[in-house]
């Protein structure tokens, strides 16, 4: 039996039979012959929504003989096709190196607006202080990259002056989280990987995330309150994209590890710093510009995706 050196990890949100028919067929069109095949376990609360499999290969499509074990070039693998696959037919894709599956994580950092959460904070503020169109349409080119964070960010932070506090609680108790958020927590935790929110958003929502999920360390905006009503500034700097990038950097000294034992996981520009400091960057359900940025991108499924990227030491064993 060839060992495996390369896996493609593939997640429907479908229980179909046949769900990756096409993913087999696009395989076969480009000469990728797998070694093994084997579904992969989902999360019992989810598994009346989603299949997981994985293949896994031997060597790259057209690589020569003499390959460096564990290389990460992926000669002959086009992954522009496997992303517009990915993309096409809701099916998430992941091609991977055995030696990265093989990494030991140690700690995980999200983003929370769009990432662990189904919204922006600041529009649902700004939804509550009557100024929701306005606000949403510069969040949205500040996470599509078109314009600066932290003057995008000042710009929505001065319509919400005024805002009574108790607007807060309101926007807290009804906040919707991403799929499979639980889940992924708790096997984190299992595994012995802490983690950790980073956001451009602001920290009463993340210490209510904190509290509710189990994190370890938080860091976001501030949002100053005087007399009740919120005063549409922060206090302290603005945590931008520098600014999650550092933090990142802060932890890994910390905890003594290096910055490829960090997994990163976001959605907006503003976390591609951080996405590519990190050993295993992940695009959530993102704007283009931070799929194009990392290698990996969940478009489709849950948070829960995120573990199918951490294989084990002895997975090539299963063969």
């Amino acid at each position: 039996m060839i060992t495996p050196r390369y896996a493609l990890t593939a997640i429907a949100t479908s229980t179909e039979e046949r769900v990756f028919q096409p993913l087999e067929a696009l395989l076969s069109s480009m000469s990728l012959v797998p070694v093994a095949t084997r579904e992969l376990p989902v999360p019992r609360s989810l598994s009346a929504c989603r299949r997981a499999r994985i293949f896994h290969f031997g060597v790259a499509a057209g690589a020569v003989d003499s390959a460096v074990e564990g290389a990460e070039e992926n000669v002959g693998v086009d992954e522009a096709q496997l992303r517009g696959f990915s993309e096409e037919s809701g099916i998430d894709v992941f091609w991977q190196s055995i030696e990265s599956r093989q990494r030991s994580y140690k700690l995980a950092i999200f983003d929370m607006d769009s990432t662990l959460i189904r919204c922006e904070v600041i529009d649902e503020l700004a939804s509550e202080a009557g100024v929701g169109k306005a606000v949403a349409a510069i969040t949205e080119q500040a996470m599509r990259g078109e314009i600066d964070f932290e003057e995008s960010f000042r710009r929505r932070l001065r319509m919400l002056e005024g805002l009574p506090e108790e607007a807060l609680e309101r926007v807290v108790s009804r906040l919707p989280i991403n799929e499979g958020l639980p889940e992924l927590i708790t096997t984190l935790r299992a595994r012995g990987v802490r983690t950790a929110i980073v956001s451009g958003g602001f920290s009463f929502f993340a210490r209510h995330l904190q509290e509710t999920y189990g994190f370890d360390r938080i860091k976001a905006n501030e949002l100053e309150i005087v007399d009740g009503k919120v005063t549409g500034r922060v206090l302290g700097d603005i945590v931008d994209g520098a600014a999650k990038r550092a933090w990142l950097k802060f932890l890994a000294a910390e905890f003594d590890m290096t910055t490829d034992q960090i997994i990163a996981v976001g959605d907006g520009a503003n976390d591609i710093p951080m996405l590519t400091e990190a050993g295993l960057g992940v695009a959530f359900q993102a704007k283009p510009i931070v799929r194009e940025s990392v290698p990996f991108a969940i478009n489709s499924s849950g948070l829960d995706s995120v573990l199918y990227l951490l294989g084990s030491a002895s997975e090539h064993e299963l063969y």
